[in-house]
C-alpha cells in the first residue's frame, strides 16, 4: 500500500485508470482475495479480461465490482467515484453537489444522487456503545432550521415554535474522543432517554444541561447537570465537547450546503459524524487514505436509488 494516494492530487491521478480504480474496490470488498458472485455467493468464478468483470461457474452469471454496492447500475465510471469520495470525505465542511460536478465533470443532479449514496456508506450499522463504568459522556441536543429574522413578515410575527425545526441529539464520548448524533422527531423525556440507552453504556458519568428530557438519567447513570442560566462550565463539569461538534455541524449546513430539506438531514448528520470520528484512531491523527478507505470498505449492500431518495418509492 505505500503507494496509495496521500493527497487528493494524487488520488487523481491514481484512480484515472479503471482496472486501479477495480482493484482499489475489489482489495476492500473482498480482501481474502477471492471474489465472491455478488448473485449467488459463489467464489467459483474467473476474471473476463475484456469486460472487466467476473464470471460465475456455478449461476454462470457475470458479475462487476461495482454489483451489489454503491455503486450499483451507476453509468459513472469508477474514476469520478472515487474522487468524489475521497472528497467528501476529507473536506472538512463537506462538498456541495455543485462544486463536485464541476470537479469531476457530471451534471449536478448526477453529483447531488453520487454524494447521498456516499452518504449511506458512511452511516453506521449498529455502532458500539460510548462510555462505561466511570467514563464521562456529554449529552446535548441542538435545533436545525432557519432563523426568525428571515421568515416572511406574517411569519415574524407568530408564535416562536422550536418545532419548526429539525432536531439532532448527540452524545461524546471525552475519552475516545468519539460522537454519535441522529436527528429526533421531539424533545421528550421518552425520546431523550431512549437516544441516551441506545449509544451509552450503563454506569457511563453522563454531563448535561439541565433540559427536563435528562432528568431520569440519574437512575441509571451517574448524572453531573451544567444550568446554562447561571453558569457554563463546573469544574470537570460542562458540555462544550458536543457543542463544538454542533459548531461543525452548522457550519457545513449552513456554509457548505446552505439549504438541506428535513427528509435528508439524518445523512448529513451522519456525515459529519463519519469525518469527527475519524480524526484519530488510538489518538494517532488518521491520513486522508484512511478515511477514504473507511468509506470505501463499507459500499457494499448500501444501495441507495434516486427513486428512494426522493421519496417515489418506499424503501425495500
Amino acid at each position: 500500500m505505500s503507494s496509495y494516494p496521500r493527497t487528493l492530487q494524487e488520488a487523481v491521478k491514481h484512480f484515472s485508470d479503471e482496472l486501479t480504480c477495480i482493484q482499489a474496490v475489489a482489495e476492500m470488498r473482498w480482501p481474502d482475495g477471492k471474489a465472491a458472485c455478488a448473485w449467488c455467493g459463489s467464489e467459483n468464478n474467473y476474471w473476463l479480461t475484456n469486460q472487466k468483470r467476473w464470471k460465475c461457474q456455478d449461476c454462470t452469471k457475470q458479475f462487476s465490482v461495482k454489483r451489489g454496492t454503491i455503486f450499483t447500475d451507476s453509468p459513472l465510471g469508477l474514476d469520478k467515484w472515487l474522487v468524489a469520495m475521497w472528497m467528501l470525505a476529507n473536506c472538512r465542511n463537506g462538498v456541495s453537489s455543485y462544486e463536485i460536478a464541476r470537479t469531476i465533470g457530471i451534471t449536478q443532479k448526477s453529483a447531488w444522487h453520487m454524494m447521498h449514496r456516499i452518504r449511506q456508506a458512511m452511516t453506521p450499522i449498529n455502532p458500539s456503545k460510548l462510555g462505561g463504568d466511570g467514563t464521562q459522556v456529554e449529552a446535548d441536543e441542538t435545533y436545525i432550521g432557519g432563523k426568525i429574522k428571515n421568515k416572511h413578515h406574517p411569519m415574524k410575527s407568530a408564535p416562536v415554535q422550536k418545532m419548526d425545526k429539525s432536531i439532532v441529539m448527540g452524545t461524546l464520548d471525552r475519552e475516545k474522543q468519539k460522537v454519535r448524533a441522529e436527528v429526533i422527531k421531539a424533545a421528550t423525556r421518552e425520546t431523550m432517554e431512549g437516544v441516551v440507552q441506545r449509544h451509552v453504556k450503563f454506569g457511563s458519568v453522563m454531563h448535561t444541561d439541565s433540559h427536563v428530557g435528562y432528568d431520569n438519567l440519574k437512575f441509571r447513570y451517574t448524572h453531573e447537570v451544567v444550568n446554562h442560566v447561571y453558569e457554563y462550565v463546573r469544574g470537570n463539569v460542562h458540555t462544550n465537547g458536543i457543542e463544538n461538534f454542533w459548531s461543525l455541524l452548522k457550519r457545513g449546513l449552513g456554509g457548505t450546503y446552505i439549504s438541506v430539506d428535513p427528509e435528508h438531514l439524518e445523512r448529513y448528520v451522519h456525515e459529519q459524524v463519519f469525518r469527527f470520528n475519524h480524526r484519530y484512531e488510538n489518538r494517532v491523527p488518521m491520513s486522508d487514505a484512511q478515511r477514504f478507505q473507511s468509506v470505501l470498505k463499507d459500499v457494499v449492500m448500501r444501495r441507495l436509488t434516486y427513486a428512494e431518495l426522493t421519496g417515489k418509492t418506499a424503501k425495500t
